[in-house]
């Protein structure tokens, strides 16, 4: 290589987005015993934060005696990341402070709007003896900030590193060089690349930074960052090998891979069209990665939301309010657990017997099982529900009607065509705080406002075993939340006609009914 590359690995850090910064003992001890025998200069193990609500795993705080450990361990220069928007001066002592001797470098996380905040802070830090880098975000809309390159030229007595920070995963070779140079004008201090792969550039992206004149690049093991993730560390490092000769153990670099990949299956992190589309928008991410990582949030869903928020557009469609007219004299929430598919034979004929029932469908999952039932039906639409429903009918059954979730709604409306004409939306929800995008909350508030004698509900099974996935254990908990609200607000459980692990409703039997 023409000069020596600065190679700093982030991987504790930004992969710490999607383990809440909980790594196990020996991730970390194969991450370093690796790690050490690779061309990477830094490690930035975390954040030091100030004590914030919710949990957050030892990565992002970074106590001293678990860097102590890793001190002990490495034979890499060590960061770790503080936070400029939720740090004061005053917290440097505490924070910083203890760190003395342990760490070589503190990398502030930067908007470009509060450059000058930030600047009080290195000057704190200054005096405590570590290089001081700006990590400085959103890259590609720099050019929208009044004269943020002229605020840079105060910045060369301060700090030792300038990092360009795509945040979005959009900027393009082309904007690397141009934004390099503009940086250079102004700055005398060794510059750096933090790239995101949005849409897949973080490789370009980066080697253009390298070959612009860029002294440090950050990488992570596998792309693991945040939202659709960082450069492969493994990829700059081989092709840096085969290009420019840089010494690379393989079978090193393999075990370090290997050591990641059970996370990579478990989380899925990288890009994918949501990704892609708020990259390309300039869209923050993490909005995004709460979406691609919801249940209920399909990749239209998540797509027409991101088009509405780039239009400016609070919801792209608007429904009239439902007008109940009729009464009923018993309701029944169907679920999407197998107790409904085992038990429709006893279901319909319970329909046969109390024949003024309305169903409510709070997943369209089972509504086949009902087509040939002349009942009054409600299909309540959110997120992967307008497309289960089109799958199921070429048409809306007679007696049918969509329920949407009130107006606006956070990840936009999306009904098919055939059932536009049928479809309204609650005024509002007011038995339930939380969750008002469950399509059990709308199913609930539907059938409060349809005022029937009887509300029951099938097919809320809940989920048995010893060991629940991330997403049955988030359901259930969503769900008991629910259920509670319920109670709360009409004074009573519900009752279940078809088999529950929820002790929150009512176990009955719809075979006593018939």
């Amino acid at each position: 290589m023409k000069k020596r590359l600065n190679i700093l690995d982030c991987t504790f850090r930004d992969g710490g987005y999607y383990t809440n910064w909980d790594f196990s003992d020996s991730i970390v001890k194969s991450y370093l015993d690796a790690i050490n025998h690779l061309p990477v200069d830094y490690i930035e193990i975390g954040y030091r934060n100030n004590p914030a609500s919710g949990y957050m795993g030892r990565f992002a705080y970074c106590p001293i005696s678990f860097l102590q450990k890793i001190r002990d361990y490495t034979n890499k220069k060590i960061a770790v990341m503080i936070n400029e928007k939720n740090t004061a001066t005053d917290d440097i002592e505490s924070l910083l402070g203890p760190l003395t001797g342990l760490i070589d470098m503190v990398r502030i996380a930067v908007a470009p709007i509060n450059i000058d905040r930030a600047i009080l802070l290195a000057k704190k830090i200054k005096g405590y003896g570590f290089k001081i880098a700006f990590n400085v975000m959103y890259m590609s809309q720099w050019c929208e900030y009044d004269k943020f390159f002229d605020h840079l030229t105060a910045l060369n007595s301060i700090i030792d590193l300038f990092v360009m920070v795509d945040s979005f995963g959009s900027v393009t070779p082309i904007e690397i060089k141009e934004t390099f140079t503009e940086i250079k004008k102004r700055l005398d201090v060794p510059i750096g690349f933090h790239s995101h792969n949005n849409l897949q550039l973080a490789l370009i992206n980066t080697l253009t930074a390298i070959e612009t004149g860029v002294e440090m690049v950050d990488a992570t093991v596998l792309g693991m960052g945040r939202g659709a993730g960082n450069l492969n560390l493994e990829l700059l490092l081989t092709y840096l090998n085969k290009k420019d000769g840089l010494e690379v153990d393989l079978n090193t670099l393999g075990d370090l891979v290997a050591a990641f990949n059970p996370l990579l299956l478990h989380h899925q992190w990288g890009t994918n069209l949501p990704y892609m589309i708020s990259g390309a928008n300039s869209i923050p991410q993490k909005e995004v990665m709460e979406w691609v990582t919801n249940r209920i949030y399909s990749f239209n869903s998540i797509v027409r939301a991101l088009n509405n928020r780039k239009d400016n557009i609070i919801d792209n469609a608007k429904f009239a309010s439902i007008d109940i007219k009729r009464k009923y004299d018993t309701i029944l929430v169907i679920g999407g657990g197998e107790t409904v598919d085992k038990h429709i034979s006893g279901i319909k004929s319970f329909l046969c017997l109390h024949k003024n029932t309305a169903l409510i469908f709070a997943t369209c999952r089972h509504a086949s099982l009902f087509e040939d039932v002349i009942n009054d039906k409600y299909y309540i639409l959110i997120g992967a529900e307008s497309r289960r429903l089109e799958k199921t009918f070429d048409k809306l059954p007679e007696n049918a009607k969509v329920i949407l979730p009130p107006y606006p709604r956070a990840m936009g409306t999306d009904v098919p065509d055939f059932a536009v004409n049928s479809t309204y939306e609650l005024k509002n929800i007011d038995f339930c705080e939380k969750y008002n995008d469950s399509c059990t909350t709308v199913a609930l508030q539907l059938a409060i406002d349809l005022c029937a004698q009887n509300t029951y509900v099938i097919g809320y099974d809940g989920y048995s075993g010893n060991i629940l996935s991330e997403k049955e254990v988030s359901l259930t908990r969503e769900n008991r939340y629910i259920f509670e609200s319920y109670i709360k607000n009409q004074g009573a459980k519900l009752k279940s006609l078809t088999s529950t692990l929820y002790t929150e409703l009512e176990s009955l039997s719809i075979y006593q009914y018939i």
